[in-house]
């Protein structure tokens, strides 16, 4: 019988299959240096953000916040109030949102936060007094009622700070804006702590003419903004020390730190500190301290 004839086919081998290995490697390696990259142009917000968030994470929330007025941006816990009293305060400004809206008073009254606290801003003109009068207007009461509400939800103190525009005033009541803010300030004090009921102990009342403006006297759209009284709602001062130490986290993360090494490289009379102060010692604030000038706050003069 004839043998099969058997066939032998030559398996070759693909020499560039290690390519394939490499281009990868190369690609993560590229995706990897690109990460890096990335991570070393981060600003300084975005990681301290960042960094707050993580910590946190860790040991509770230090914030937590929600909308106040479609043009007051947001109102955070900063108050320093208790979980039972920011709930009485949220729903007493959602209420003052929701009359807002239904009167159409979006540009008469708006809210802020700054570093004393929760503002709410109500322009004079057409709404709370006649222009260069100090009497409140009966269409401006049931707005009034509604500050008055989230007033009383909490405890903190309020200080209430009447400001002009730039136009001057010389009339036998008035001789200057001065005594025009001031005396606005101290009519709505005396509503909140007269007809509503609130603690005079809370409150304080201030002038400032046209010396904080919102806007540049420009126009009378303008001035009009400017002609405004300002009800502050200050922070605690548990929740001013809160706010200071998370600066100080912030800068701990943001600012680099100078070593001992350069220091000792520089020049000598740069370290030098102050008699029984440690090094690079802050001088702490003054407990209860805020940015109201409390001492000028009941001035009859209505200086800043």
């Amino acid at each position: 019988m004839r043998r099969p004839r058997q066939y032998h086919h030559e398996i070759t081998h693909n020499q560039d299959r290690w390519l394939l290995t490499y281009a990868d490697m190369i690609t993560l390696l590229t995706a990897f240096f690109l990460m890096l990259y990335s991570m070393s142009v981060m600003s300084k917000g975005k990681f301290s953000q960042l960094a707050i968030s993580v910590r946190g994470s860790f040991a509770g929330p230090i914030t937590a916040g929600g909308k106040v007025l479609p043009n007051g941006g947001t109102s955070i816990n900063q108050l320093g109030v208790s979980a039972h009293e920011y709930r009485n305060y949220t729903r007493a400004m959602g209420n003052l949102r929701r009359y807002v809206e239904q009167n159409n008073l979006t540009g008469a009254v708006s809210t802020r936060s700054d570093e004393r606290g929760v503002v709410i801003s109500l322009i004079a003109d057409n709404m709370l007094f006649e222009r260069g009068q100090a009497d409140i207007r009966a269409k401006s009461v049931p707005v009034l009622t509604h500050v008055a509400q989230i007033l009383k939800s909490t405890s903190n103190r309020v200080t209430i700070e009447g400001h002009t525009c730039d136009l001057p005033i010389h009339t036998t009541q008035f001789p200057s804006n001065w005594e025009l803010s001031t005396d606005r300030a101290g009519t709505l004090l005396r509503y909140f702590t007269g007809e509503q009921g609130l603690d005079s102990h809370r409150f304080m009342a201030a002038g400032y003419a046209d010396t904080r403006p919102l806007a540049s006297n420009d126009s009378e759209a303008n001035r009009a903004r400017n002609r405004r009284v300002d009800i502050v709602i200050l922070k605690t001062d548990s929740q001013r020390e809160r706010d200071l130490a998370r600066r100080a986290e912030i800068r701990r993360i943001t600012v680099p730190a100078v070593s001992d090494a350069s220091l000792s490289g520089s020049d000598p009379n740069a370290a030098q500190t102050a008699p029984g102060s440690a090094p690079g010692a802050e001088t702490p604030a003054a407990p209860g301290h805020n940015d109201i000038h409390e001492g000028r706050q009941g001035d009859s003069s209505g200086g800043p």
